[in-house]
């Protein structure tokens, strides 16, 4: 009984009513793993420069040029890009494979000088 119990709680962990489906960030396929910019799914997205790819936006200012969930980040190539906003790693892989899964990390330069979150910030390569 325990164990149907246990199994019944693991199969159902991501169940919900279905309205908690990320943030608009999220929503827009910011952060998934891509190949080209047709692989994004939003117009106006590009399949940037990582390791396994990540869709989103490059050349913002300021957070306010990045769909809610995501923040203008100053990365070390020289260019800003809207990364998802996390607390733990698992909210930056919901739409990237295990071998190309994002890290949640601090160790970011956000424009507007946000140290509250971490970044999604997607592996170098």
């Amino acid at each position: 009984m325990r164990i149907a119990i246990v199994l019944s709680f693991v199969l159902c962990f991501g169940c919900g009513d279905g309205d908690d489906d990320g943030t608009e960030a999220q929503k827009r396929g910011l952060g998934a793993a891509c190949a080209a910019d047709s692989e994004c799914s939003e117009a106006g997205q590009r399949c940037l420069p990582f390791k396994g790819g990540y869709c989103g936006l490059s050349g913002c200012a300021k957070n306010e040029d990045c769909p809610a969930g995501s923040a203008c980040v100053a990365h070390d190539d020289g260019t800003n890009y809207c990364f998802l906003v996390c607390a733990e790693k698992i909210e930056c892989n919901p739409q990237r494979p295990l071998e190309l899964e994002s890290n949640c990390s601090s160790n970011v330069t956000f424009t507007d000088g946000k140290t509250s979150v971490k970044a999604c910030v997607p592996p170098s390569g």
